[in-house]
């Protein structure tokens, strides 16, 4: 994880899923730096004040000094520092960084659907999934950036087919 710098920005959120039935419903609480588009905290458990603080403890420490900006709900209001911290709605694009990395959780997994036949059947499970999930976006997601090996041009790899296959039909004419 990179260090936080003073000017970091931090974008929390809560995404809602269930485990089996929809009566046990299971919360995605995160933490998401707007500069490096990185996850530096989340819990998963239900919409109460005590998960919103096991999220602010999960923090670096750093990052509990940046400014941060959630939506209205009040567990927010009571946990996070009041200086450092502003309550907005989604229409002011001051979460709209976390609103997209959860649109790309959605895509991924169909278990954070919201409407959907797809769903965990355990508490473990679904905690696993979401974990290697989140991790997948993190550490590999940047290695999908890399630059592919350079392929020689296109009529080069054309005629080297050609080659292969007429040089295959003589040895099967011959035999």
């Amino acid at each position: 994880m990179e260090e936080a710098q003073p000017d970091d920005i931090l974008e929390l959120d809560e995404l809602w899923s269930f485990v089996y039935e929809k009566t046990n419903q299971q919360w995605l609480w995160s933490a998401l730096c707007r500069r490096t588009r990185q996850v530096v905290a989340y819990v998963i458990g239900d919409h109460s004040m005590n998960t919103c603080r096991r999220l602010f403890k999960k923090i670096p420490y750093e990052y509990r000094k940046c400014h941060s900006f959630s939506d209205f709900w009040k567990t927010y209001k009571a946990i996070m520092p009041e200086q450092t911290h502003q309550c907005v709605g989604k229409e002011s694009g001051k979460t709209a960084h976390m609103e997209r990395w959860y649109n790309t959780l959605r895509q991924r997994n169909a278990r954070d659907v919201r409407k959907t036949l797809s769903f965990s059947k355990s508490e473990e499970w679904h905690h696993m999934v979401t974990k290697l999930l989140i991790t997948n976006l993190i550490y590999m997601e940047p290695l999908n950036h890399l630059p592919l090996p350079k392929l020689p041009p296109p009529t080069a790899r054309l005629t080297t087919l050609c080659t292969i296959s007429t040089t295959s039909r003589r040895r099967k004419s011959k035999s």
